[in-house]
């Protein structure tokens, strides 16, 4: 799981991970087994957490105007919970990929090749119509 070094597709060469959560895995399942949690971390029960967290991520948006948006992450009255937020999110989903043997790597470079080519460069640019609109 993790690999830190993958291939690219279209190219034999060895190239940098996307994303390398192995140590961030590590801890998590460490952190469960010390405190015997994982008999809670079901998929189920993982994904359910992670929709809770990403609620409250939704949550500070919520009212805001798009301009406040752009600034949640700077703004001292919110900076704090989003990057709360964010961090759980991140740990939930770490964990249950963890739990499911998901490779998150090489999840995220399949899944941006085929938005790539769902999206091609020049028919989507600028525009936010589903693919099976352009």
């Amino acid at each position: 799981m993790d690999n830190p070094v993958t291939t690219n597709p279209h190219d034999s060469s060895p190239q940098e991970p996307l994303i390398n959560v192995t140590a961030l895995r590590k801890a998590l399942d460490q952190f469960a087994t010390d405190r015997d949690w994982t008999q809670f971390h079901s998929p189920k029960n993982l994904v359910m957490a992670l929709t809770g967290e990403v609620g409250e991520l939704t949550e500070i948006f919520q009212w805001m105007t798009e301009e406040q948006s752009h600034a949640a992450g700077t703004n001292p009255d919110t900076a704090q919970a989003v990057k709360d937020e964010l961090a759980d999110v991140q740990l939930y989903l770490v964990r249950l990929a963890s739990v499911l043997g998901v490779d998150l790597n090489e999840a995220v470079q399949s899944k941006l090749q085929k938005n790539a080519e769902k999206y091609p460069a020049d028919k989507a640019k600028g525009s936010s119509k589903k693919y099976t609109k352009l």
